[in-house]
Order: structure tokens, then C-alpha cells, then sequence
């Protein structure tokens, strides 16, 4: 299979807002998109998206993990940044659409249908960089992806910054192209100079999050990580391990933690990221000020091993959905 996210399934799901109001959505052939040189995205960024997943099951048929509470994330994205809010029905029904055309494209677990719906500002008008765009396109695109996890899981080496942030306070938990590009640099030159994977961000101290996934630590009884608020993306992984976490009789403390309490517990605690693309990673290194510390004895440990499968369980169906979070296709 091709790199994640470089193959495309042959159609993809759009529709326009124009005139006040969202015109029906359509399966279309995959095609470039027409679009004024002057719109409002390629100027003031105007643009936010989602990623998840549908996954394939033993009986033919498809579940998408999550539809409604991405739909839900991708509604309040789009209010963030002013963008005409797409209806809940329209969204979700684009991606269960989408989905259903392709349910023959997706590949056994624990390989998936990548799914990205994105919503871009159309207006073409370059004088707008303090007003909103009033015309918008929302498409979703679908992508067969591999098993992240190809060859076995990596514990990953983080670069822990506590100076700079990934994101703006403000825009923190919007999921849109502005918040990857400004962790972009950073991350390209860590790897560059550390030969890290990603970059922990911690402003001021403050242990947040990487460039693409969110941070936790865990040991046999506890899972630790940052509350939410706005300077961080809400990750629908992250809440998802939370929730089995605590259904498992883990203590779940959501806590503001600091870069010194985080070197003092990576003696004893295990550390992951949780993301779409590779659910729950363990993080086996941190680098801090030229040293490389070793989380525990730097291997993946048993906590990540045990919540990741619970997940897949879930998604893959070998374990009842007691959350209600699949959708059936």
C-alpha cells in the first residue's frame, strides 16, 4: 500500500455554500478543484478539516469511528474561524455516502478508510483579511491507509520545548492548516539537529502537546495528561482512551502538569501519543536541553500496549461499542 495518505479513492463527496445557503452535496469524480486565485483560504487561511476513520469488519460491512463527534469538532472549527457552519445532517451524511461507495476499497484491519473532510473560504477577495468568507466549498476525501504500525511499534523520541507553543491561545483547539504549519518549521529542524520524531511543546513549562497528537503518560493505575482548553487540540483519540481507560479502573487526571514534574514521573510512567493515524504510540525518549532521557527503560510499555488494543478492539469490532461510537455503513 502507498505512503498514508498519498492514495485516493476515484470519487469524493463536495458541496457549496453559496448565497446565504449550503446547495446539495454530490458524489463526484476526484478532480482538481476550480478556484479563484483571489479566494479567501489561499490569502487568510480560511480553512479547517477533520480526520478519522471507517474501518471494515468481518461481515463485509463498514463503521465510521467517531462521525458525529468529528462532525461536532468540525462545526465548532468552522465558527472559530468564521466559515459558513456546514449542517450536521449535510456533513455526515457527505462522509456515510462517501463511505458506502466505497465500502469494497477498504482494506482489512488493522488497515482503514482514511477520511478527511475539509472546508475551505471561497470569496475571492483579496481586501478581506479582517472580514469572513460568505462563500465556502466542503468536500471529503477518502484514502485506503496501511497499518501505521508496519514492522512493529517504535517507541518515539521527543524533543521537549519549553519556550515556544505549537499554536495561538485562540485558534489552540481549532484543527486547521495554520496551527500544522507553524509546528512544521520547528519539528523539521529538531529532527534535523536531534534526530527526534516530533516536538512536545511546552510553553512556559507547560507540557501540551506535539505538532500532531496529543500527550499522555500512564502507569499501571493512572493516566495523566492536560485538561482541555483552547491552546491545544481536542483530541477524539485522546478522549477515547480516557473513557476505556476509566472504564478499565484507571484513575483518569486530567491536570495541568509542568516540564519538571514531567522528568521527575518518566522514571516510572510510560508516555504515548494519541492520534488518529497510530491510536496510542509510546514514547521511549525525551531529549531536554542536549541530554536524552529515557522514559522508563525506553521500551513500549505494557499500559499503552493494553489501552491501543482496547481501542482497536472497539473499532474493529471484537468488542462491544458500549459508547455508541460507530456508525453503521
Amino acid at each position: 500500500m502507498s505512503q498514508f495518505g498519498t492514495e485516493f479513492c476515484d470519487t469524493f463527496a463536495i458541496a457549496r455554500y453559496e448565497d446565504g445557503q449550503w446547495r446539495p452535496a454530490a458524489i463526484e469524480p476526484l478532480a482538481p478543484l476550480p478556484m479563484h486565485p483571489a479566494s479567501h483560504v489561499l490569502h487568510y487561511a480560511s480553512t479547517c478539516f477533520e480526520g478519522f476513520k471507517a474501518y471494515r469488519w468481518a461481515d463485509g460491512s463498514a463503521r465510521i469511528f467517531r462521525l458525529y463527534d468529528h462532525v461536532a469538532r468540525m462545526q465548532k472549527s468552522a465558527k472559530s474561524l468564521r466559515l459558513p457552519v456546514p449542517e450536521t445532517d449535510l456533513l455526515a451524511n457527505m462522509v456515510i455516502d462517501l463511505v458506502r461507495a466505497h465500502v469494497d476499497a477498504i482494506p482489512a484491519p488493522p488497515s482503514s478508510l482514511y477520511l478527511r473532510p475539509t472546508l475551505i473560504g471561497t470569496l475571492p477577495n483579496i481586501g478581506a483579511a479582517a472580514s469572513p468568507s460568505t462563500e465556502a466549498t466542503l468536500f471529503v476525501l477518502a484514502s485506503p491507509v496501511g497499518d501505521y504500525f508496519a514492522g512493529g511499534v517504535r517507541p518515539l523520541k521527543l524533543l521537549v520545548e519549553d519556550r515556544r507553543s505549537r499554536s495561538t491561545e485562540q485558534l489552540g483547539s481549532t484543527k486547521t492548516g495554520g496551527n500544522y504549519a507553524a509546528a512544521l518549521g520547528p519539528t523539521l529542524d529538531a529532527k534535523a539537529e536531534f534526530g527526534v520524531d516530533q516536538v512536545l511543546f511546552c510553553p512556559n513549562g507547560d507540557v501540551q502537546e506535539t505538532g500532531a497528537a496529543n500527550f499522555l503518560l500512564l502507569n499501571d493505575d493512572e493516566v495523566i495528561t492536560k485538561p482541555l482548553d483552547t491552546s491545544f487540540l481536542h483530541g477524539m483519540t485522546r478522549a477515547s482512551i480516557l473513557t476505556l481507560a476509566a472504564d478499565q479502573g484507571y484513575t483518569v487526571n486530567e491536570r495541568t502538569f509542568t516540564v519538571t514534574e514531567l522528568l521527575d514521573w518518566v522514571e516510572s510512567y510510560e508516555a504515548a501519543l494519541s492520534g488518529t493515524a497510530a491510536t496510542l504510540t509510546p514514547v521511549g525518549t525525551l531529549v531536554y536541553e542536549g541530554r536524552e532521557l529515557p522514559v522508563r527503560d525506553a521500551a513500549a510499555g505494557p499500559n499503552v500496549d493494553r489501552l491501543r488494543k482496547a481501542l482497536q478492539a472497539v473499532q474493529y469490532g471484537q468488542a462491544d461499542d458500549s459508547h455508541g461510537w460507530l456508525t453503521k455503513v
